[in-house]
């Protein structure tokens, strides 16, 4: 036999040694794999027996790129930066034409909130923006709350402040009476009503009726007595700056059942306005009254509209403080107070009665 007749030998595997007491070591090593590959031939084996030969490595396979077709009515992405500009083209949409495009260039370059809004339309931001900053939007809320806050601490300090701070806007009123107890509440009433106003008080006195009025119609007469007293003393009050008086009387409601009140009457001639309210009645005595009544003269001019000794005087006297905080003492809420609540309600009313007139004109 030649040496082209003869087979090339293949190896064949060491077989494994068994040793007692290893497990692993009774388990053959893994065999040599088959090669599937067939794209190229295998060499001719070589004159010298028993030699393995070595068989050549596949070779890789090219990826077959596949481009799809391109779709003409598909928007192009477009880069962030352009190489020709240099800056982002901003896609800005209208409902008349939804594929316009536009650069910064094009906006304007001071253009304000509003102009913002009205070029971009459907951006969410610049709308926010624009209710924000207009008039009752969120911004002016919470301004409108800070300068409230602020406005709440000087007053806490010094309450005084608060007759500086809401003083000015459009009310100018005028208290019949230079007693801070009348001016304070009423001053407080239509500033709370109105936001700002303006409450400043004059000395007026009434001479048409007794020094304690009794009944509502006495109590009528001597606060539109006040209201004259200023008129005609002051030349620069024209009919269209607002007057109000207020008057204390008694009033029995049934046999012997007393009351402690007090009228409020606004004029106002321009517009043909006179509100009258009254206050929360205060409780007065049966005897506190008899009191008054045999303090009053026989000769007494004005005895026909009440009496010439205030009850006042008398319940101050018997509390054993002062004349002006009797109501307190007796009740616990003082005469500031029921005026307040009396002069927040008639101020009240005003503001619809201007809004009525404004609305018919």
């Amino acid at each position: 036999m030649s040496g082209s007749d003869k087979k090339p030998k293949i190896p064949e595997a060491p077989k494994p040694v068994a040793v007692p007491g290893n497990l692993l070591s009774s388990v053959a090593p893994p065999a040599q794999l088959p090669s599937f590959i067939t794209s190229a031939p295998i060499a001719a084996p070589s004159e010298q027996p028993n030699v393995p030969q070595t068989i050549p490595a596949p070779q890789p396979v090219q990826p077959v790129i596949v481009q799809a077709k391109e779709d003409p009515d598909q928007e192009k992405f477009s880069p962030a930066i352009p190489l020709s500009k240099g800056e982002p083209t901003l896609p800005i949409r209208s409902p008349e034409d939804s594929q316009t495009t536009q650069s910064p260039d094009s906006l304007p370059e001071a253009a304000d909130v509003d102009r913002l809004g009205d070029i971009m339309p459907g951006s969410g931001l610049f709308t926010w923006v624009k209710g924000a900053v207009a008039t009752g939007g969120i911004l002016h809320r919470v301004a409108e709350k800070a300068k409230s806050s602020v406005d709440t601490m000087i007053t806490t300090l010094d309450p005084q402040m608060k007759e500086y701070l809401k003083s000015g806007g459009d009310l100018y009123l005028v208290v019949a009476s230079d007693k801070e107890a009348k001016v304070s509440p009423i001053r407080e009433a239509f500033q709370t009503v109105f936001g700002k106003a303006t409450v400043v008080g004059i000395p007026a006195q009434s001479d048409v009726t007794a020094a304690q009025p009794v009944g509502y119609a006495a109590a009528y007469a001597a606060a539109k007595q006040r209201i004259a007293h200023v008129r005609s003393t002051r030349s620069d009050l024209n009919n269209n700056i607002p007057v109000v008086a207020v008057e204390g009387f008694l009033q029995e409601t049934v046999s012997d059942r007393w009351f402690d009140m007090s009228l409020l009457v606004f004029s106002q001639p321009s517009l043909g306005i006179e509100l009258q309210l009254q206050s929360q009645g205060t409780p007065v005595p049966g005897p506190a009254v008899a009191a008054a009544g045999a303090a009053t003269p026989k000769d007494y001019e004005h005895s026909q509209t009440g009496y010439s000794v205030t009850i006042g005087s008398i319940m101050a006297a018997n509390l054993q403080v002062h004349h002006s905080q009797w109501q307190e003492a007796a009740t616990g809420v003082s005469r500031r107070e029921l005026l307040l609540l009396a002069a927040k309600s008639l101020a009240g009313s005003y503001k619809r009665l201007l809004a009525v007139s404004a609305a018919e004109t």
